[in-house]
């Protein structure tokens, strides 16, 4: 099965390394710099070295055939997580974005600001359209806090706590391990936890998100690249 084809039925699909230990060290600098004193920040983008990184990933040959030349990259958030930085969340779909102004539609919010940054929670038919790179600085293991995900939970939609709660005894939880310069692959509406780190190694990551360059009902990205 491709990878295309794993993202289409279970919505998320997992790949060996696409970057070597050497730029997995320079990121880690990189990142912890522009980190925010939590140690994580969604506010990277701004970065050149980040904006580099986002092209290359556009052009490695993996990736290339799902990050299409209509789709822009328009956010990285930063995670780290460690014995001293720990915590755990519980299961959801990523449902906001980040955009450049309010638009006034019943088919926009709600609406939220995080980190001086406005975000909005865009139609479904929207959401479907957009796909995450999580870049693994660190090797994740099932005791690193990895990502839990049930899968093929893409394909029903925005769901409630009530329906999200419910999906748990119809799909199949997966625990995604990635090595370290690994990448995640995952459809933003694919239901995901990760459960607090019970190991002492860090599990920092940059969650990459990528989308259509243009968007509807008026608009704009607040960073695209």
């Amino acid at each position: 099965m491709s990878i295309s084809q794993q993202i289409t039925a279970h919505g998320f699909a997992v790949l060996a390394p696409v970057l070597s230990d050497a730029e997995c060290d320079t990121l880690a600098e990189q990142a912890a710099r522009g980190a925010s004193a939590s140690g994580g920040t969604r506010k990277l983008m701004q970065h050149a070295w980040c904006r580099a990184l986002a092209a290359k990933l556009r052009q490695h040959p993996l990736l290339s055939p799902l990050l299409t030349p209509d789709m822009v990259a328009v956010q990285c958030t930063y995670f780290e997580k460690s014995a001293t930085r720990n915590w755990l969340v519980p299961l959801h779909q990523d449902l906001s974005i980040p955009v450049a102004h309010r638009v006034d539609h019943p088919s926009l919010g709600p609406w939220s600001e995080k980190e001086g940054a406005l975000f909005v929670q865009p139609p479904s038919t929207l959401l479907q359209q957009l796909i995450a790179v999580r870049v693994h600085i660190d090797t994740c293991t099932a005791n690193d806090g990895a990502l839990r995900v049930l899968a093929g939970s893409h394909r029903l939609g925005m769901l409630d706590t009530e329906a999200a709660a419910a999906a748990r005894q119809t799909h199949t939880e997966q625990v995604c391990t990635v090595a370290r310069g690994g990448v995640l692959i995952m459809r933003p509406l694919l239901l995901h936890a990760s459960s607090k780190s019970t190991g002492s190694s860090q599990r920092r990551v940059l969650h990459f998100l990528f989308g259509p360059a243009a968007l509807p009902l008026g608009l704009a990205w607040q960073d695209a690249v």
